[in-house]
Order: structure tokens, then sequence, then C-alpha cells
């Protein structure tokens, strides 16, 4: 992959970095696995607002993804590795033997061309799924379950991957990319590499504009808002607003919000890194 700066021929394009999509085939996606979604602008079902600054943006087409890759045993090609709008990552269209067409989480690495398979039987190689009791130590992996058959819920944004560190009796021990270190059943499935696209953070979006194609609205700062509005607002002149929090009151810069009696927290071994410095 590649970043594109580009010339400062407007303000708008000044600090705009790009994505130069050098692994994208084709724009032209399967039209088997598109499927509609509306827009909702942050409202409920009630049209209430229930998530502030979003609306507006691009139309887009949700694409049908494959995050259970339950296909065992049965190869399949890569037929075009594409863009996709609703996440930060690439997809691959894969064409099974059976002539069936899905859409994968695209590795990176993974050409047009290659085959992938997945399952017991399945070589520890890019763009192979297999259950953890399987992948051999040290390996670096993504798409990974959370709980069998239930589809890849960790490590599938842009150039994320996990380690597999060990095994605990019945559990796989895996390094997640915020640092932390949980079990997971051996029981569930993975796919060999990390993710595609891993140069995304470093594009910049250059002007207010393309956020707005993205369905993003600008944001108002707590402090700039009346009391009415948010805790931390009102005050003479330019105040601070005091400690930080969020508009319903909750606590913000280091205040823990995980719950203490949590199902999970007996599968955490280590807890994630901690964003302040000491």
């Amino acid at each position: 992959m590649g970043i594109k700066k580009h010339k400062p021929a407007s303000p708008g394009t000044r600090f705009l970095m790009t994505n130069t999509f050098a692994e994208v085939t084709t724009d032209k996606p399967e039209k088997s696995l598109l499927a509609p979604m509306k827009s909702k602008g942050g409202r409920n079902n009630q049209g209430r607002m229930t998530s502030r600054y979003r609306g507006g943006g691009h139309k887009r087409r949700y694409r049908i993804i494959d995050f259970k890759r339950d296909k065992d045993g049965m190869k399949a090609t890569v037929k075009t590795i594409e863009y996709d709008p609703n996440r930060s990552a690439y997809i691959a269209l894969l064409e099974y033997t059976d002539g069936e067409k899905r859409y994968i989480i695209a590795p990176n690495g993974l050409q047009v061309g290659s085959e992938v398979v997945s399952g017991e039987s399945a070589a520890p190689v890019t763009g192979n799924t297999l259950y953890l009791k399987d992948i051999p130590l040290g390996s670096t992996i993504h798409a990974i379950e959370l709980r069998p058959s239930h589809g890849a819920a960790m490590a599938r944004s842009a150039g994320t991957y996990c380690t597999l560190m060990g095994r605990e009796g019945k559990y796989a021990v895996v390094k997640l990319p915020s640092g932390e270190v949980r079990r997971v059943l051996s029981s569930c499935k993975a796919t060999i590499g990390t993710t595609s696209n891993p140069d995304h953070n470093l594009t910049i979006d250059g002007k207010a504009g393309r956020s707005r194609w993205k369905g993003r609205r600008p944001r108002t700062r707590g402090v700039a808002m009346n009391p009415v509005d948010h805790p931390m607002g009102g005050g003479e002149g330019r105040a601070s607003g005091g400690h930080p929090r969020s508009r319903n009151g909750q606590p913000a810069k280091g205040k823990k919000t995980r719950k203490p009696k949590k199902h999970s927290n007996k599968l955490i071994i280590t807890k994630r890194k901690s964003g302040k410095r000491r």
C-alpha cells in the first residue's frame, strides 16, 4: 500500500494525504453480495437522536462479509481485492470450487489468484482460517472468534493483528492489539496474517468537507456550551470547564468504566495498556 501526498493546489489539498489503493483490483462489487443500508443519522427507532454529530454522508451499500469461514476443507480462489466503504480494511472476493462467492476481510499480502482454505486440514499460511488449537504458537492472526461458530469479532480493522502466545487447557492465550492478554477457547477460529491496508492511520482528510462525506457532522466542545447543555459549560470568559466529563456526567480521562463483575474478566490475564503516561 502507499500514501499519496497531494500538491497544495487549494487549502483543502495542502495537507491532504490519501490512499493510493494500489492493492485494489476493481471498483465494481459483486452484486449478489450487496445489501441496502439506510442512513440513520444517529436516530433510534423512535426518531430520537441518541448519537450526536452524525448525519448526511455519501450513500453506501453493505458488503456481506463471511466472518464464520465455515466451508471447511473446500478451496477458494481470490478473484478480486476491493475497497469497502463500511470498514477500514480491504475485502477479498473468494470463489469456491462449488461456484459460491463470498467476501472476507483481506489479509495483508493476499494476491489475486491465490488459494485459501479453512478447517483443521488447512496449512498455517496467510489467508487460511484454522482453529486456535491447530495454529502454531507465535503466529500472527486476525479475525478471531470470541465464541465458537459465532464469527470473527476481534482484530478486523486495518493493519491490526494478534499474537498467539500459548495454550492453557481448553483455552488459547492471545495478545490483542491493545496490549491486553486474554484467554480464548481453542475451538474458536482465526485467520493467519495481518489485516490489509496497514497505512490507513497515516491518511489526513485535509478539510472538514471530507468528514461530512463520511457522515460526520461538526462536534461542539462541552466547554463552549451553556450549563444547561453540558456539565462543563458556562463560566465567565474562557472557562476551562472544571473536571472533564461527558454530557451525562460520566467522568472522563482516567475513570475506569468496565464493570467489576463482568463475566469475561476471568479470561483476561493482563489488562490493556493505559493511555496515561506516569
